[in-house]
């Protein structure tokens, strides 16, 4: 499974050689073409051409025949029916599984990481999240405090790791979870709070089978 969807690249339409009209021509003028329309009614039998004259004095009434029937239209005022209103949920982020085992889900995770700021992905928008120990760098940070490790959060110009119980975790467009630990009903209530907060990918580093099982369970 790729782990970064490709994206559709965009190519910008190169325009191709115009013909030049001729000296002492002058190019046509583009005419639009009509496109279908309602084709007109069949004429009855004995009825007046759109090219011939009508025997009828402007002041006579126009004749009705058998086959004529007067239509009622809308009654004046009358309010247009609104659109129906679509029912499609919005789409939920993507999902992509990394197979690895609990003690390589953080190498996993960088790994996953890395690939993301290669591919363009701005720090500020990846989030890592561990289901087990912390992640070196979240445990480095915290050794200087919670005020300074969270505000590092709230500035949201670098990745930031934290583990998924921690309840002051925001969310951002991209989450990368490492299954390195934890029981089976924390992790299957992790899964689903991860999956809310991403708000395009999902990454979860972990054995393959178990999070299958959890996530099934748990959203």
């Amino acid at each position: 499974m790729p782990l970064i969807p490709e994206e559709p690249q965009i190519h910008e339409s190169v325009p191709g050689p115009r013909a030049t009209p001729a000296a002492g021509r002058t190019a046509p003028t583009p005419r639009p073409v009509p496109g279908p329309g309602p084709r007109p009614a069949p004429r009855r039998p004995g009825s007046p051409g759109p090219n011939r004259g009508s025997t009828a004095t402007p002041s006579a009434p126009a004749q009705r025949t058998a086959g004529d029937v007067a239509r009622p239209g809308p009654p004046a005022g009358a309010a247009k029916a609104a659109p129906p209103v679509s029912s499609a949920k919005p789409a939920g982020p993507q999902l992509q599984l990394i197979p690895a085992s609990p003690e390589g889900a953080l190498d996993a995770a960088d790994e996953a990481v890395d690939l993301l700021l290669d591919s363009g992905r701005a720090p500020g928008e990846i989030l890592v999240l561990t289901t087990g120990e912390q992640h070196p760098w979240a445990a480095h940070e915290l050794s200087f405090g919670e005020a300074s490790y969270w505000a590092q959060q709230d500035a949201g110009d670098d990745v930031f790791y934290a583990a998924t119980a921690a309840r002051r975790v925001t969310a951002r467009p991209v989450v990368v979870v490492a299954v390195n630990g934890g029981a089976d009903d924390a992790v299957a209530r992790a899964l689903p709070e991860a999956m809310r907060r991403a708000g395009t990918l999902l990454i979860v580093c972990g054995d393959s089978e178990r999070i299958n099982t959890l996530m099934t369970a748990g959203v």
